[in-house]
């Protein structure tokens, strides 16, 4: 692209800002919680405002499709013959903002501080999917075409397990063919350390019940001569490490491999350090496997993490009760080789194992996805790389994440295509708590690195098998 089209490329956005953050003000005031059935109404809302708005920014068939859950977005542009295809995924559902009252400010009223862009969804991944948007804009809005093929994938379901994301790439998978993939749904150290993750962990989602009695009883009269069921959840869930920290689910290790020693120097040379993840956390101390750094342990280690329980009397006050039944909501974060099917079997007969006659247990799944790894010698790096230079003004280190994208497998799966997750979040924006941030001068970056990333895909030869459309 020539020096001119650059500069006049960098101006437009300098003169749009206002917009695109009142812009993306809009979108992050959509309440588009994909877990909870009362805001469904809202996500539908939100899918046809980001529909309507890639519409105006000049995509063509840009529409909301239906699913057996919440709706996606779709859109492309197709107007590069010869030039390669690409997919920019990103999901604009969101997290609850439980516990509301720990806000500073309303997690849907966006507010700006300083350099930080506060509301629930900011990072993860509303701002980051934008950064690809308002490139797009850009391209469109200055040169009036874009250097290649996109195709644009936005769904509403990430944060519940992608569940009818599977079943859409697959009837789909010849009008989402593709020569790569983008996805902004990741995070990197430091404002300014740019970061590519070759390596996420699976996860499998359960719901854990214990049931006693018919009905809640008086403490009084019945205590001491049934099981609590919450007393009886939490010595399960006491039981589910051993006191080596590790989980005590029997097999449970079988398929994990140990890191070879070069993999671990460079994951010590490149990655975070224990002080740096417990700044991030806001934690005093570490927790956790004996014989990994923190890194390691919420990189290429399991991890099983209890995620919320209820049970019994929650208001004000006291009152004397028994519950009839108490539920524990589980995450076991997937190493490398683990299969979510086969770990899931294991943990079902554990549970079975330490299951008393005195209650029953029973197990729901709510999610499952695999871990997954990327080749970062495939030459679409080389492309990711010289645009990260371009936006941020250094090439990105390559680092593994603890968290779980969905689509990635599936992308690679079903798609067979790579996939370059670029993350232009802080590890410090609290994605999944309260006060979530987004960084607003990375944001900027993000815009222009993205701009730059299309420019280096139109102009140079990334592919192994030629999927040109």
């Amino acid at each position: 692209m020539p020096v001119s089209s650059i500069l006049h490329s960098a101006g437009f956005v300098r003169a749009n800002i206002p917009r695109f953050l009142a812009e993306l003000g809009e979108f992050l005031r959509f309440r588009s919680i994909s877990s909870q059935s009362r805001f469904a109404v809202e996500m539908e809302s939100c899918a046809a405002w980001f529909a309507g708005h890639l519409r105006r920014i000049g995509m063509d068939n840009a529409s909301v499709v239906t699913t057996g859950g919440h709706p996606l977005v779709f859109a492309e542009w197709r107007n590069a013959p010869g030039r390669p295809t690409v997919l920019i995924y990103g999901h604009y559902d969101v997290q609850p903002p439980d516990p509301p009252g720990e806000w500073h400010t309303p997690p849907f009223e966006p507010v700006v501080r300083g350099d930080y862009l506060f509301a629930r969804g900011a990072t993860d991944d509303k701002g980051q999917l934008f950064t690809h948007v308002k490139a797009m804009e850009t391209w469109l809005a200055t040169t009036g075409t874009l250097p290649v093929n996109v195709i644009c994938l936005f769904e509403g379901e990430e944060e519940t397990g992608s569940k009818n994301l599977h079943r859409f790439l697959q009837e789909n998978r010849h009008r989402l063919k593709a020569d790569m993939a983008i996805v902004s749904d990741t995070l990197m150290p430091t404002p300014d350390r740019p970061t590519v993750t070759y390596a996420l962990r699976g996860v499998l989602g359960l719901e854990l019940e214990v049931a006693g009695q018919r009905n809640d009883l008086h403490s009084g009269h019945f205590g001491g001569m049934v099981h609590n069921p919450l007393q009886a959840l939490c010595e399960i869930i006491a039981k589910l490490h051993d006191p080596d920290m590790q989980i005590a689910v029997p097999d449970f290790y079988n398929r994990v491999k140990n890191l070879s020693i070069e993999e671990r120097h460079y994951m010590k040379e490149t990655g975070p350090g224990d002080a740096e993840l417990l700044e991030n956390a806001g934690a005093q101390r570490g927790w956790g496997e004996a014989g990994y750094t923190l890194y390691e342990r919420t990189t290429v280690r399991p991890a099983l993490i209890v995620t919320g329980i209820s049970g019994g009397y929650q208001g004000e006050g006291g009152k004397g009760v028994i519950p009839a039944s108490a539920r524990a909501k589980i995450e076991i974060r997937l190493a490398l080789q683990q299969d979510p099917r086969e770990i899931e079997r294991l943990f079902r007969l554990h549970i079975s194992r330490l299951t008393p006659p005195t209650i029953t247990t029973n197990i729901r799944t709510l999610s499952r996805v695999r871990p997954v790894t990327i080749d970062p010698a495939h030459p679409l790096f080389r492309a990711v790389e010289n645009a990260y230079l371009r936006g941020f003004g250094r090439k990105p280190a390559y680092w593994r994440s603890g968290g779980s994208i969905p689509v990635v497998a599936a992308l690679q799966e079903i798609g067979g295509m790579p996939v370059a997750l670029m993350g232009f979040g802080l590890a410090s924006a609290c994605i999944h708590a309260p006060n979530e941030s987004l960084y607003l001068p990375n944001f900027l970056r993000g815009i222009a690195t993205s701009f730059h990333l299309l420019d280096e895909l139109g102009r140079v030869h990334i592919l192994h098998g030629g999927n040109r459309p």
